[in-house]
């Protein structure tokens, strides 16, 4: 008996250790174009953790979540514009047009259109392998995920009651509690030309240059030939009423950033520093962020949307456009370019970029204010993005075909931080196998 029962374990493994090669070998090889050297390095940042390789293999989850029958899903004329990979580190500070440091989501390389829940649910599980990793239990674990459902479901419900717009509504020190509060605070008193002084230098010419480290590199002169030609093109794309004088975009230096996020290992990142305007603090250079995205990884397994396509073709503009519907105050530098047959966009490098870290959630509060926001933030990029921004795309009201999908949101509650804890569990068993997968291989 127990030689049948051992030969049911070994085949159940065999088939995910093979489901899961074959996933990274078709997205990583065939579809990111990733060679060995880089691989190697993708891969040594998700082994770190459990978290790090749910954040690194998102195209894993997808593979797995739309095949689970979950009720609560939008009906597919009635999708949602999502963030694509939402986790807890995909929330952050950043001063928007109107001078405000903001805290919202600040990455869309996979945004794309479907039912919202596939949001919720990376969500959901990230909380669990974040709090899993710090230590608490699994009945904390779901009374985190319950307060972030709770929360995002309050602030539709708000929405969908006209007291809160979702065109409007942006999270300030003055609106927030906890941790998010206390970064915002402290950014508050940064001074604006924070990161100029940490990644840049007055050279002997009396020029101001990238200052070269581990992350910051020098480019070639092929790559800085490339850059500089594109900026007339880059300049076509930034909206007419944030468009400043050429001369504002100038390019003085560039290069290429390395430690990027794990998702982006293997992408194209440069930093551009350009001669701006008159800032406070009598700071006039700035830096853009210039990176290359790829297809949005949803977009492989959730409904067709030709609409969205003939329209978002470009993946850079795909990316802008994401930003767009879910940011009220959008970052001025918005554009995106083409480098052969690369697609970029290009957005300002915030000097007040911050998020809150893990060190500074010590208690159960931390996590539950911290978790609030979270919510009320997915609601607005989910309730913003709408009829309201893209009349064509999505003729509907996100917020109420969302509230009337979750139905009782308390038996939506139970089930889904009931499934997400599950799903961390096989996300730590399939860490396990994707470790020895690694270590035999690289």
């Amino acid at each position: 008996m127990k030689l049948l029962v051992d030969r049911v374990q070994h085949t159940r493994r065999a088939l995910r250790e093979h489901m899961l090669e074959t996933i990274f070998n078709e997205f990583d090889v065939e579809c990111m174009g990733l060679d060995d050297d880089k691989r190697k390095v993708k891969y040594g940042e998700m082994i770190e953790s459990p978290f790090r390789f749910f954040r690194g293999s998102a195209y894993l989850f997808y593979y797995d979540v739309t095949k689970i029958p979950f009720p609560y899903h939008t009906p597919i004329d009635k999708p949602a514009w999502i963030q694509g990979d939402l986790h807890m580190d995909n929330f952050g500070c950043f001063q928007n047009e109107a001078g405000e440091i903001v805290y919202d989501v600040n990455d869309f390389d996979e945004g794309y259109v479907g039912s919202y829940l596939y949001d919720v649910f990376r969500m959901a599980v990230s909380i669990a392998l974040y709090t899993d990793a710090e230590g608490l239990s699994e009945d904390e674990q779901k009374a985190r995920i319950a307060h972030y459902l709770h929360s995002y479901y309050k602030q539709l419900q708000r929405f969908k009651d006209k007291i809160d717009d979702p065109l409007t509504l942006t999270f300030t020190q003055e609106n927030t509690k906890g941790p998010v509060k206390k970064v915002l605070k402290k950014l508050g008193k940064r001074q604006h030309d924070h990161l100029l002084t940490d990644i840049t230098y007055i050279n002997e010419e009396g020029k101001r240059v990238f200052n070269w480290n581990d992350e910051i590199q020098p480019v070639t002169d092929e790559e800085l030939k490339e850059i500089q030609a594109v900026m007339k093109q880059y300049f076509l794309t930034i909206d007419p009423e944030n468009k400043q004088n050429p001369s504002y975009y100038q390019v003085k230096d560039v290069a290429r950033k390395y430690g990027t996020g794990t998702a982006s290992i293997g992408l194209n990142r440069f930093y551009i520093l350009i001669e701006g305007g008159q800032e406070a603090g009598g700071t006039d250079d700035l830096v853009l962020e210039m990176k290359e995205v790829r297809t949005s990884i949803p977009a492989y397994f959730l409904p067709y949307s030709d609409v969205f396509w003939k329209k978002h073709a470009h993946q850079g503009e795909r990316v802008v456009a994401t930003q767009k519907a879910m940011h009220h105050l959008e970052d001025p530098y918005l554009g995106y370019v083409t480098i052969e047959d690369k697609h970029f966009y290009i957005r300002e490098r915030s000097p007040y970029k911050k998020k809150v870290k893990a060190d500074k959630l010590v208690t159960l509060k931390d996590y539950d204010q911290t978790l609030k926001t979270m919510g009320r933030v997915t609601a607005k990029i989910h309730a913003r993005a709408d009829a309201d921004i893209e009349s064509v795309l999505l003729t509907h009201h996100s917020e109420v075909e969302i509230i009337k999908a979750i139905g009782n949101v308390d038996q939506f509650v139970r089930d889904i931080t009931y499934a997400a804890v599950n799903y961390k569990e096989q996300v730590k068993y399939d860490y396990t196998l994707f470790c020895q997968w690694v270590q035999e291989k690289y």
